[in-house]
């Protein structure tokens, strides 16, 4: 990889020789100004607003806009008689616990290579030390013509350095967390939290960019014929939730469904005590569950007690699941005397069930 600045990291009295290289980079898909009408490119040309011509970049330097809207020169000769210690050493200067660092401030990310032979031992040193403490070093240095913060950690066998925004950089949250009283309760928080539960973990590496994928593959069809690819149903936008108790039971029936499925396409065995619905068995000698003597006697009596109760419909609706001569519940509802009728035919099935057993 080829590096970026070059120069020493200054641990107390010790002098190691780096070099700084990216540690990221970016696959956006970039795209460039066209003149609709003809296709043609859209280039950026500095010109200077004086005299309306195009400057070349030998002639461009820096300014500072003041608030009447002068401008300052200011001289690359200004800049490098400023005092700037870190103009090439990164100055490490306290070791504190990762926690301490709020994630808001990480900027952009490098690595951080010894340079030459000679800096292998004391940049080994500075690694295991970083390693043992299970501390970050915070550090001050100079790139692109201004003074950073940053971290510096070990990943891997190498140290890497997080950017860091000053303290004074990161703004505060004024008004963006919800300004009405909001009550949660916690049969709600049960919910969420067994949503994240369901949902699991997740390995880093199989997350990817599905976007720049869609346009790379539009890309590509284009540019076999000019055809475009079939377009896509319109994404659904987030609405107003209407019953968070709904959506959040929702959710979490559906992370399990969408779960099991990507086990069982896995084939991996599912983990040992999920609940399963199984099949009820019979009794010995008894036939299949919901039929026989049994059932019958408790249908039987159930239905009596409703009847008695002067219910009709639950008389009705349990009678049906019995099976043995009630009326449906729509029948029940309609007028007193079917609801009697109901009764009378469910007293008749109690009577007959010991007579039915006793046969058996």
């Amino acid at each position: 990889m080829r590096s970026i600045w070059n120069g020493a990291i200054s641990f107390g009295l010790v002098s190691i020789p780096i070099k700084l290289v990216n540690a990221t980079e970016n696959h956006s898909v970039s795209f460039r100004q066209i003149h609709t009408a003809d296709g043609g490119r859209i280039r950026y040309r500095k010109v200077c607003e004086l005299d309306d011509e195009e400057v070349p970049a030998a002639e461009i330097g820096k300014g500072y806009e003041e608030a009447d809207g002068s401008i300052i020169p200011i001289t690359d000769e200004d800049l490098a008689a400023l005092p700037l210690p870190t103009a090439k050493t990164i100055e490490i200067v306290a070791f504190v616990p990762a926690s301490s660092i709020d994630p808001l401030q990480m900027d952009a990310a490098y690595y951080l290579s010894a340079n030459g032979v000679p800096a292998a031992k004391p940049y080994t040193l500075l690694r295991e030390a970083l390693k043992r403490s299970r501390k970050v070093a915070l550090a001050k240095f100079a790139l692109r013509g201004r003074e950073r913060l940053g971290m510096l950690r070990v990943v891997d066998d190498v140290i890497a350095m997080h950017g860091l925004l000053w303290p004074d950089e990161i703004r505060q949250p004024e008004g963006v967390a919800p300004q009405t009283e909001v009550t949660v309760r916690e049969a709600e928080l049960d919910l969420a939290d067994a949503l994240m539960d369901t949902l699991g973990t997740v390995s880093m590496d199989s997350l990817h960019d599905d976007y720049r994928e869609a346009v790379e593959r539009m890309i590509a069809a284009k540019s076999e014929g000019g055809r475009a690819l079939p377009e896509a149903a319109p994404a659904e936008t987030g609405g107003q939730v209407i019953d968070l108790m709904a959506a959040l039971e929702s959710s979490v029936r559906a992370a399990k469904e969408a779960r099991e499925e990507g086990t069982e396409a896995a084939g991996v065995t599912p983990i040992a005590g999920r609940k399963r619905t199984a099949a009820k068995r019979p009794a010995a000698g008894k036939g299949p569950a919901g039929k026989g003597p049994t059932a019958k006697r408790t249908a039987g009596k159930a239905t009596a007690k409703s009847a008695a109760k002067g219910d009709a419909k639950a008389g009705a609706r349990k009678s049906t699941a019995a099976g043995k001569g009630a009326e449906s519940a729509k029948t029940a509802a309609k007028s007193v005397k079917s609801t009697a009728r109901t009764a009378g035919t469910a007293k008749k099935t109690a009577k007959a069930a010991p007579k039915k057993r006793a046969s058996a």
